[in-house]
């Protein structure tokens, strides 16, 4: 008796424990990056009878099965369902989400953690950091601006001055479009360049088309607006007395000028004594003029600052689909500042849950290595702009929650029975 009595006890058991499993899959449902858990089970011990018996031609007779009483159940595992959720969108700049395998990682001076959860805020450092205030890891930059894959650290924005940009100073500018010499034989435009205070000139220049020797002459005042400001000028020594003679082939393309210049004009600019800044421009322009043709077409040649700006400051990133983090600067920008990683296991489902959507690794997780992945690396990539969903399934869970419960009351009318049957016994000996 006593034997159904403590398998029906093992019974409400596991089914408490599997209610439990289910409970916290259902108060998850809306947890960002969560992952469902399911519960098995297995029988315990068994008690032996008698013992199986082979066919015997001694006594004629057939061979027979054990006989064993189990004596209940236990849980098996509680194992994290690993398949991905589905994406929410947000548009938050700072919300991404990983679309495959693997395991954004962050840390703080206890270790590395890793999470599905992508919601992510710069905090006033310049740190990414999620949620917890961990900080979200992955690759800096060189002085280059090129991703150095190493050990992963937690990502700064601000780190190395990233926070703005210091003025370059102009020392190439190129003119590329179309001069048509039938309907447009004079074409002006502006060149514009930078000292190193990251002030801004403007100063006009003008392509007049010679008839006589099939030629363009190009020519450039010595007058610069600052700034943009119109009411504010400045004057270089000798700008209006460079001029540069260009000829084109009959197919429309630049050769090499009669005069036996090259298709590159060298200038040097050299402001007056009024000149009002204390700053410095680069020893030599190169201006080069080989991107011009001459079809007959639209006449739209125009001039590109090559190198130099004025200084900037970061007013926001944004993080691509291979995690690189790009930085937009008020002066119009753009600069690599770092690379997102992520960490794949080979046994996901072999993570421990610490909390707050984070995991560490197990003994049957596999070891972290420090240096991460690229997001690319299994096939996946980072979506912008979107969260990743619980994958808990409201159906499945509830399924399972009724026949849990069926299964618990089942195992608690067996207790019942076991104790009416002992009450038989000692009712008994009246």
């Amino acid at each position: 008796m006593l034997r159904s009595l403590f398998s029906g006890v093992s019974g409400l058991r596991i089914h408490q424990t599997k209610l439990d499993v289910i409970a916290n899959n259902i108060s998850n449902v809306n947890t960002v990056g969560f992952k469902r858990s399911v519960t098995t089970f297995n029988d315990v011990i068994n008690q032996n009878l008698s013992g199986a018996t082979r066919a015997s031609e001694e006594t004629g007779r057939g061979g027979t099965n054990p006989m064993q009483i189990g004596l209940g159940s236990n849980v098996s595992s509680i194992n994290t369902v690993m398949t991905p959720g589905s994406a929410e969108r947000t548009d938050g700049a700072n919300d991404v989400m990983i679309s495959g395998d693997g395991f954004f990682i962050v840390s703080d001076v206890t270790g590395f953690y890793f999470t599905r959860a992508g919601a992510f805020q710069l905090d006033e450092a310049g740190n990414l950091i999620d949620s917890n205030g961990l900080r979200v890891c992955g690759w800096s930059t060189d002085e280059n601006d090129q991703i150095q894959k190493g050990r992963v650290d937690g990502i700064n924005l601000y780190e190395n001055n990233k926070s703005y940009l210091l003025p370059q100073v102009t020392d190439s500018i190129s003119f590329s479009g179309n001069l048509n010499s039938t309907t447009d034989p004079e074409k002006v435009s502006t060149v514009t360049f930078f000292d190193s205070l990251g002030n801004r000139y403007t100063v006009n220049t003008k392509f007049t088309y010679d008839q006589a020797s099939k030629s363009w002459n190009f020519s450039m005042e010595n007058t610069a607006m600052v700034n943009g400001n119109s009411k504010q000028t400045v004057e270089f020594t000798g700008l209006d007395a460079i001029t540069f003679n260009l000829t084109f082939d009959d197919d429309g393309t630049l050769v090499n000028n009669t005069a036996g210049q090259d298709l590159q004009l060298s200038l040097a600019i050299t402001p007056d004594a009024n000149f009002p800044f204390n700053s410095t421009f680069a020893d030599e322009i190169t201006i080069d003029f080989s991107k011009l043709t001459q079809f007959n077409s639209t006449t739209n040649a125009s001039a590109n600052n090559d190198n130099g700006y004025e200084a900037g400051s970061l007013k926001g990133y944004s993080i691509g689909s291979d995690g690189i983090i790009t930085g937009q600067y008020t002066n119009g920008l753009t600069k690599t500042l770092g690379q997102i990683a992520i960490a794949d296991f080979v046994n996901p489902s072999g993570l421990e849950k610490v909390g707050s959507n984070l995991y560490q690794t197990t003994v049957n997780s596999g070891e972290f290595d420090g240096i991460g992945v690229e997001v690319g690396a299994s096939g996946g990539e980072f979506i912008g702009g979107s969260l990743e969903m619980s994958n808990v399934d409201l159906s499945y869970e509830f399924t399972q929650m009724i026949t849990t419960q069926r299964g618990f009351q089942a195992n608690s009318r067996i207790i019942s029975t076991s104790d009416e049957i002992l009450q038989e016994l000692v009712n008994l000996k009246r």
